[in-house]
């Protein structure tokens, strides 16, 4: 079937599971590298404390093509330009890149657009 295939899942348990298994495997990697940053020593704090990292899903259900409700993971403090530990939502219809025009933002990158967006993301 292939991943492609399991996302389209029609309300099957069994492709269900098996993409909660693909997803974790994929979040598995994602925290291992995570950690790895954490661990290296970096100037006054680690890697981690001076990178930013988004880590997520471009469909909120692959079965209808939902693009809303979309989980991110931001990661790292961005040389200190980024405050973790907080749960944020946001209204459904937000473009998941402005996201990206935010975190852009926060490591020197100052661009107007990317694909959809169309704004930047307050709070965060």
């Amino acid at each position: 079937t292939g991943h492609h295939g399991i996302t389209h899942h029609g309300n099957d348990p069994v492709k269900i599971q098996q993409q909660v298994t693909i997803d974790t495997y994929h979040m598995t990697l994602f925290t291992n590298f995570v950690e790895t940053l954490r661990d290296i020593p970096d100037g006054d704090g680690s890697l981690l404390d001076h990178s930013l990292l988004m880590y997520g899903c471009g469909l909120g259900d692959g079965n209808t093509h939902s693009f809303s409700n979309l989980p991110v993971v931001i990661a790292g403090g961005a040389a200190g330009n980024h405050r973790g530990g907080r749960h944020l939502v946001y209204p459904m219809d937000t473009p998941l890149m402005n996201a990206g025009v935010t975190l852009l933002d926060k490591v020197g990158v100052h661009v107007d657009k990317i694909g959809d967006s169309t704004g930047r993301l307050a709070h965060l």
